[in-house]
Order: structure tokens, then C-alpha cells, then sequence
């Protein structure tokens, strides 16, 4: 499949953001929805955790996504493996925020430190703390054990002539380019 553009994304009726933790996919989906007249499902809220952060069993995770996945418009800001089969089968674009990891990582940290300062609830009420960010199950633990494996996942769905049309973004500045294309693709139509 070659690269999509943003012309295929503009077009798309069923969108996937995929990268590693701390790329901006949640943003990045919130930022798309609009411009593109299609509804965002965050999956950390909807899908994945309940309260007291506690992961949502899996049979009601794949239930949920075969739901959202099922209509004809939406983006999903993640797609967790479990279920992601369910939204591979139906997403025509990808876009994969393949971004370094010092940039990730530093925002990240960024986020984390703040969450645990502001306590702004996050996934159904649930708040970051201070002893949770230094746990073996932080999501600062999660992204150095899920870093190469999601980088390798998204140049294998780049590479995959079978698989959805990939928009593949090494920056985020690519990203705010997109955007602004986007718009101004709006504009003038």
C-alpha cells in the first residue's frame, strides 16, 4: 500500500492513531475529529480502564471496540492488542506518530509530573500520584517496555500492501503540517 496523504485522510471515513506512549495521540485524534467530520473515541476511557485503575476485563474491551469499530465514522486514538485485529479490519487510514523517542519520553514526563501536581482525573476518575509514577507499572515503566515493539508494529504497518493506507509522521512538526493542510484544504473548498 503506498503512503496515504493527507488527501486519502481527508477523505477517510475511519481513522486509527497509532505511537508509541507520549507521542500525542489522544491530541492528535481530538485535533483531527473536526476537521475531518468524525466522531473521537479516546480508548483509555471508553475501552481500556475503569475506575480505581483497574484494566477493564478483556471480553468487555473487544466488545466495546467491535462497537465502536462497527459504525462508519470514527477515529480511535489507540488500539490496544487485545482487540486491535477488530480495528485493523476496519480502519482505511493510519495515522502513525512515529516520533523520537527523546521527544516522546520528554513529554511524557512532562504530562505525568503534571497530572500528579494538578491531580486532573484521567480514565473514568482516575488520578496519577506521585507513588504511582514511580511504580513497576507506571506508565513511564509501560513506555521503555512497549517502545520498540509499537515503533516496529507501526514501519510494519507502513509496510504491509495488504494493510490500511499509512500517513507515517517522524516529528510532530509533520503533524501540525498536516493540520494546517487540513484547514486550509478546508478553506479553499
Amino acid at each position: 500500500m503506498p503512503a496515504a496523504t493527507a488527501d486519502d485522510l481527508r477523505h477517510a471515513h475511519r481513522v486509527l492513531l497509532y505511537g508509541v506512549t507520549g507521542s500525542g495521540k489522544s491530541t492528535a485524534a481530538e485535533q483531527l475529529g473536526p476537521r475531518l467530520g468524525l466522531p473521537v473515541h479516546l480508548v483509555d476511557d471508553e475501552i481500556g480502564w475503569l475506575p480505581g485503575w483497574q484494566q477493564r476485563p478483556i471480553p468487555e474491551q473487544r466488545e466495546l471496540a467491535a462497537d465502536r469499530v462497527s459504525g462508519e465514522n470514527w477515529i480511535l486514538d489507540s488500539a490496544y492488542g487485545h482487540w486491535r485485529d477488530l480495528v485493523l479490519a476496519r480502519t482505511q487510514v493510519i495515522v502513525a506518530l512515529d516520533y523520537p523517542r527523546w521527544i516522546t519520553l520528554l513529554r511524557l514526563v512532562r504530562r505525568t509530573a503534571r497530572r500528579v501536581v494538578t491531580r486532573e482525573p484521567q480514565c473514568n476518575g482516575n488520578v496519577e500520584t506521585l507513588r504511582q509514577t514511580f511504580s513497576k507499572e507506571s506508565i513511564i515503566a509501560w513506555y521503555f517496555r512497549s517502545f520498540d515493539n509499537k515503533r516496529r508494529r507501526m514501519r510494519q504497518y507502513e509496510a504491509d500492501p495488504e494493510g490500511p493506507a499509512v500517513i507515517r509522521l517522524t516529528h510532530p512538526r509533520q503533524m501540525r503540517r498536516l493540520l494546517l493542510e487540513l484547514d486550509e484544504s478546508a478553506t479553499a473548498g
